[in-house]
């Protein structure tokens, strides 16, 4: 592994079923059964799952007629976005009382750059032991963590020992740890990355680790150097306490111009089933949605609509959506139309800086 100057200690902090889990805290009748956030047996999507109802092959961003299929006596219950934000907020108090390079991923995740802290632990591992248990004691829920030099394997180590566990992979560690992990143990690689890279005779890390750069490129473009450099434990991300996401947005262009509302209409569903998936996978809703058309001769309008509630599903925003589009003239063919939500959960304040102090794994 790439010798770094300035070798980090990261923490990646990821609480157990968290929405499920919020919700079995707060109705002692859900505790030890199997419950669905998100969905009904007949319709929509589901946004978490519990651990118990896992068991049956239940996961987030699945079907719930499949998930009712898979498991008959799922419970689904309305997700309550308000609930789960109250609850990160006092969880992400906890980590701002040992680190103040904290950068939240979602509601129920996020990185700590705990290089120095300011409680002066001895370890990176026993720091994030004493945050999972406060979390457990102050707040009622389980968490798991990953610890190793960067994000990437701090990441996929939080993921080994769940539920309520934590792995640490050190720095001498953590080219053997990523050589036996299966390539779709990797994060950041998806179905069909995984699928092409089995056909090319890439299993493992160990098989990606054998393949040379020119080799990665040329069938993996520019993500083949990040390849090459993550399975040497070469990762140099560093935690970004000030990324805060201000709106999550999904856009599309399309080389046959639009010319009706009709169709306007039905691409803009296809979107919106587009944007509920990824905002479901990282645990985002908002409170303003907005839709944006752009033209041929590359004007555009936008128009945005602000509720009381946070939306995350399309059955929630898209009927919003519809009463944009009926506010706009569209008098000239459309080449791009997009969807947006802001007022995001996932905003707050940018924490004060305190000096810190040494710490060792």
């Amino acid at each position: 592994m790439e010798n770094q100057s300035e070798e980090r200690k990261i923490i990646h902090i990821d609480m157990d079923a968290f929405y499920a889990s919020v919700e079995q805290m707060d109705n002692p009748d859900l505790k030890g059964k199997p419950i669905a956030v998100g969905g009904s047996k007949l319709r929509g999507v589901v946004a978490a799952a519990s651990y118990e109802a896992r068991k049956f092959g239940v996961k987030s961003a699945m079907p719930s007629s499949t998930a009712a299929r898979l498991c008959p006596d799922l419970i689904f219950v309305r997700p309550r976005f308000d609930r789960y934000q109250e609850i990160s907020a006092q969880i992400k108090a906890i980590f701002y009382e040992y680190t103040d390079l904290v950068e939240p991923l979602s509601l129920d995740e996020a990185f700590l750059d705990v290089t120095t802290n300011k409680k002066g632990f001895p370890s990176a591992t026993l720091l994030a032991k004493e945050i999972r248990e406060r979390i457990f004691k102050e707040v009622g829920l389980t968490a798991s963590a990953g610890i190793s030099i960067n994000k990437f394997t701090a990441k996929i180590a939080s993921d080994v020992n769940k539920p309520n566990g934590q792995l640490t992979v050190g720095p001498d560690e953590v080219e053997a740890f990523l050589e036996k992990l299966p390539i779709e143990r990797f994060f950041g690689i998806g179905k069909v990355t995984a699928s092409k890279m089995k056909e090319l005779g890439v299993r493992n890390g160990k098989d990606l680790k054998k393949k040379s750069m020119t080799f990665l490129t040329q069938h993996f473009g520019k993500q083949g150097l990040h390849f090459y450099n993550i399975v040497r434990g070469i990762h140099r991300s560093q935690v970004k306490p000030d990324r805060i996401r201000k709106s999550f947005a999904v856009e599309h262009t399309y080389f046959s111009e639009i010319y009706s509302k009709r169709k306007i209409l039905e691409k803009l569903e296809e979107i919106a089933v587009d944007l509920e998936r990824r905002m479901e996978k990282r645990s985002i809703a908002g409170k303003c949605v907005s839709i944006k058309v752009k033209y041929s001769d590359f004007t555009t309008q936008t128009r945005a609509k602000t509720i009381a509630e946070f939306m995350w599903n399309k059955a929630d925003f898209f009927p919003l959506v519809e009463g944009l589009l009926e506010h706009l003239e569209v008098e000239k063919p459309v080449r791009l139309l997009g969807i947006s939500l802001s007022k995001l959960n996932t905003e707050e304040d940018e924490p004060d800086r305190d000096k810190q102090l040494t710490l060792q794994f």
